[in-house]
């Protein structure tokens, strides 16, 4: 599966419009790591223990699109984007959404 940001995929034409898809996940924080991120921010730097939980959530979101997109016969998503937004107070989505299509050389 092609995922580009980009509306065209370079040195391929886009023969179908397959349609929008989307794949989004909901992460909640562990109390565990909570904890590690609390003491954190007493002395600085990158929480690493968000950083990967992040990294997971956007991983599946992005697995879920290309789901959506090979459901619908796609072989390429054009026009990707990812969102966050806070549902709750210890919760996060996350959302991949694109164009799904089909590409030839």
């Amino acid at each position: 599966m092609i995922i580009v940001t980009t509306e065209t995929v370079p040195g391929k034409e886009i023969k179908q419009l397959k349609g929008f898809v989307r794949g989004n996940t909901v992460q909640s924080k562990h109390i565990g790591k909570d904890l590690l991120a609390g003491l954190k921010t007493i002395v600085g730097g990158e929480i690493k223990e968000y950083t990967e939980m992040m990294t997971e959530a956007r991983q599946k979101a992005i697995a879920r699109m290309v789901e959506d997109a090979k459901a619908k016969g796609a072989n390429a998503v054009i026009c990707v984007r990812l969102e966050t937004s806070s549902i709750m107070a210890n919760a996060s989505e996350i959302i991949a959404y694109g164009t799904a299509v089909v590409v030839e050389e």
